[in-house]
């Protein structure tokens, strides 16, 4: 069973890595104009492998999902979380029994990586917790 999940500036569309974010990356990934590195990137690629639970098992759902990202970044452009979450939301909309968080944290002003201000750098490590203390039901004790 899946507690829940904190998806951090990640690259949801891996066949579309070295178009949208930077070339840089297919060393790291691959490149989808290649087919035989397509064939394996599409295996792996998060938003190619969304899959309805419920569908598997009646009753399942997406475990509580956080997806982080900010507007600014240029490495790890936020299109790649928010079109997951889109996804993810948009199968759990008919008939399903998702009843979980599916949610992003989509920080303003910020890009990837350091040189942040330290109210952000606080926020930004005090909301996963936040979340995961909630969906867990996890009292804070001072």
């Amino acid at each position: 069973m899946c507690t829940g999940t904190c998806w951090c500036d990640g690259f949801a569309t891996l066949p579309q890595v070295h178009n949208r974010a930077c070339h840089a990356w297919s060393s790291d990934y691959g490149c989808a104009d290649n087919k035989e590195e397509f064939r394996w990137l599409i295996k792996y690629s998060p938003l190619h492998n969304v899959r309805q639970p419920w569908e598997q098992m009646p009753g399942e759902q997406y475990g509580p999902t956080m997806l982080l990202t900010a507007d600014h970044d240029d490495q790890v452009v936020p299109l790649h979380s928010l079109k997951l979450l889109a996804y993810e939301l948009c199968t759990s909309l008919e008939s399903s029994p998702q009843t979980n968080p599916l949610i992003a944290r989509i920080d303003t002003k910020a890009g990837h990586g350091a040189g942040h201000p330290t109210q952000k750098v606080i926020d930004e490590i005090s909301d996963p917790y936040s979340f995961f203390a909630t969906v867990t039901n996890t009292n804070w004790v001072d």
